[in-house]
């Protein structure tokens, strides 16, 4: 009889190993996400995503804590997709003030989302407060005090987490 090649095997081992997890978790992500998300078609995308992730890892035959991974995999892609609607929401308000019959060309609103998404990939770096801090100051030129009002914050604070983000989007730009 012959022998089965070593890559053949690792490849089988790492197929029977990731079936293994799909089978054993996948539900649990799902219901963790559905309660999470409100949404039974978001779940559904964001576990499809999270077990693609867990695919792409060069050794998942190495994995000790399943639901830990999935649960930081998970959590990443919903913090991310949350943050992906903030920009997109800020976007569509910024356009709706905009001069009434003025509609930005495909090419111009294709640009302005990858400058958002580029600035929030910049601020990435930032606690959630700083980064709503930022965005208050910029997009509706709020006053420190009005925005410390609004995140329940001192306008001290407000100003550090500002200049914070100020010298994150100068670095980006050298």
């Amino acid at each position: 009889m012959p022998s089965i090649p070593l890559d053949e095997q690792r490849l089988a081992l790492r197929n029977r190993v990731l079936h293994q997890m799909f089978g054993d978790h996948h539900d649990w992500l799902l219901q963790r996400l559905r309660a999470r998300l409100g949404c039974c078609h978001d779940a559904a995308d964001m576990a499809s995503e999270t077990f693609a992730q867990v695919v792409q890892l060069p050794d998942p035959q190495a994995i000790q804590e399943p639901r830990a991974l999935l649960t930081t995999i998970a959590k990443r892609l919903v913090f991310a997709t949350w943050r992906r609607r903030d920009l997109e929401r800020a976007y569509l308000e910024a356009l709706a003030q905009q001069i009434p019959g003025y509609e930005p060309s495909a090419q111009e609103q294709v640009q302005a989302i990858e400058t958002l998404a580029s600035l929030d990939r910049i601020l990435n770096g930032l606690s959630p407060l700083g980064r709503s801090a930022f965005l208050y100051s910029q997009l509706e030129n709020l006053t420190y005090a009005e925005i410390g009002a609004r995140l329940g914050i001192s306008a001290p604070r407000v100003h550090q987490y500002v200049a914070k983000a100020l010298a994150l989007c100068y670095l980006a730009l050298e």
